[in-house]
């Protein structure tokens, strides 16, 4: 017979699961160390984004003196590999392993990518800058692999670790899950951005090609123990593999209804109405608003915290029952609100509108984020029984990742050419200065997310109709 509860431990548990964000995220079959062990494969991924984006890029144009071009078009390398995610989740859906492994495998095979990209990386780089070499197209041809090579990983590693935890999540608990992997995934960048500014501090190329290196390593060893006793062996399914249908069948199927093009139509417009902005918001602080280096560069700690307390609080809501469509909703709306503080902030000349703007597009995107993917996950898993899940996530992603790499690129190009034409007196003698380029940019972001608003309005009111019918609770599994 066991002992009673002390009732002070009892309360002193229930004080923790209410203050604590994902305490109660476990499971008996997802106990808490395995989840946070499988959310590792998040900061490998936040590893590489944050070093081709980040600390690579300025590197390129800044220390090694690469031209500004060439730079970009490295960047955008990794894209190319974004809309395969739909075609990399199909596939793993129907993986066929002596094992009856699925996910597994290509995490792996995404994590070597990863590795094999880095380990080639420092080297290209070093070529490419030397132009007086004359094996610096080799540079160029060796740096453009690399960034292929950690750009198809990071794609195939994410992909298949958001399927493997939506096998691994009960239904109910899915929207926690989704809300702790990208909790994840932002602090991860948070820390390794913190990390490689601080050991390049006093920049070398030495320290550059150890780095990288040391990247390439931190890769595998946090998948390997990310993987590690992760995905059962199924011997039933390795006996009896599912025959995998034509991907284009699939899609057909899965888009059956037109629900799962709507939400793709919507993650594509929410996505590239909040990042449009990715390389404008310190630019602009500082040009229009007179800010200085240190307060932009805040800007990104004030971006981070609005998205961690919408990733927070977003999780709680949706594991509480609510509605994922409803959730994106509101996201969409917090983006147009802080749109618009961002625009009056420069008629105004208001610093702290500014940066309440910034904090709300963080907290928009992120409820954007986590509502269109558990909404994706819920999607594939309640009416294809789980078996469309990388499917779904898959496409998820690469709408997702496409429409964030689009974005930026016209967003940089229209602020350029806009100016321009602003500095000509094209628009008139009140429409010049540096603040007209950047607004144009701001007011395509509030139509490209008034349009997302327009096509998730349906879904919502679909969902009402659905809990009339039905009085008792609504669970994930119950979703459109």
């Amino acid at each position: 017979m066991s002992e009673p509860i002390d009732p002070r431990l009892l309360a002193w548990r229930q004080l923790v699961r209410r203050l604590m964000p994902f305490a109660d995220v476990a499971t008996p079959d997802l106990p808490m160390p395995r989840l946070l062990r499988l959310s590792l494969f998040q900061v490998s991924v936040a590893i590489a984004m944050v070093l081709l984006t980040g600390t690579l890029n300025r590197v390129m144009v800044v220390e090694l003196g690469v031209p500004t071009w060439l730079v970009a078009t490295m960047l955008a390398l990794p894209l190319i590999f974004a809309p395969f995610r739909a075609l990399i989740g199909h596939r793993s859906d129907y993986h066929r392993s002596a094992f009856g492994l699925r996910r597994v495998p290509y995490i792996w095979f995404g994590s070597m990518l990863q590795f094999g990209g880095f380990a080639i990386m420092p080297f290209a780089l070093l070529l490419l800058a030397d132009a007086s070499n004359s094996l610096n197209i080799l540079g160029k041809l060796g740096a453009g692999l690399a960034f292929l090579m950690v750009g198809a990983g990071l794609h195939t590693t994410q992909t298949a670790g958001l399927a493997l935890a939506t096998d691994l999540a009960s239904p109910d608990k899915r929207p926690r899950v989704v809300a702790l992997l990208y909790v994840t995934l932002l602090l991860g960048m948070v820390l390794s951005a913190l990390l490689f500014g601080r050991l390049l501090t006093n920049f070398s190329q030495q320290l550059l090609i150890q780095l990288i290196q040391g990247a390439a390593v931190a890769t595998i060893a946090l998948n390997l123990v990310a993987l590690w006793k992760q995905e059962a062996v199924d011997s039933e399914r390795a006996a009896n593999p599912a025959k995998r249908p034509p991907f284009l069948e699939t899609w057909r199927e899965f888009a059956a209804g037109g629900q799962a093009s709507r939400l793709l139509i919507i993650v594509g417009l929410g996505t590239a109405g909040f990042t449009m902005q990715d390389i404008l918001l310190e630019p602009y602080g500082g040009q229009v608003l007179g800010m200085s280096v240190s307060q932009t560069t805040a800007l990104t700690a004030l971006w981070a915290t609005g998205t961690l307390a919408a990733f927070v609080l977003s999780g709680y809501w949706l594991a509480q029952g609510g509605n994922a469509y409803r959730l994106t909703a509101i996201g969409v709306l917090f983006g147009l609100l802080a749109f618009s503080a961002v625009i009056f902030a420069a008629s105004s000349g208001s610093v702290m509108l500014f940066r309440s703007g910034t904090a709300l597009i963080g907290f928009g995107g992120g409820f954007l984020a986590v509502g269109t993917l558990t909404a994706a996950m819920d999607m594939a898993g309640a009416d294809h029984g789980g078996l469309h899940s990388g499917l779904a996530l898959g496409a998820w992603g690469a709408v997702q990742a496409t429409a964030n790499g689009i974005a930026m690129a016209v967003g940089g190009s229209m602020r350029d050419v806009v100016s321009s034409l602003a500095d000509r007196g094209i628009f008139g003698p009140d429409l010049t200065g540096p603040a007209v380029g950047y607004i144009a940019v701001y007011g395509l972001e509030i139509l490209l997310l008034a349009g997302a608003l327009v096509m998730i309005v349906p879904m919502v009111l679909k969902r009402h109709e659905i809990v009339a019918r039905d009085s008792s609770k609504i669970g994930l599994d119950h979703m459109p």
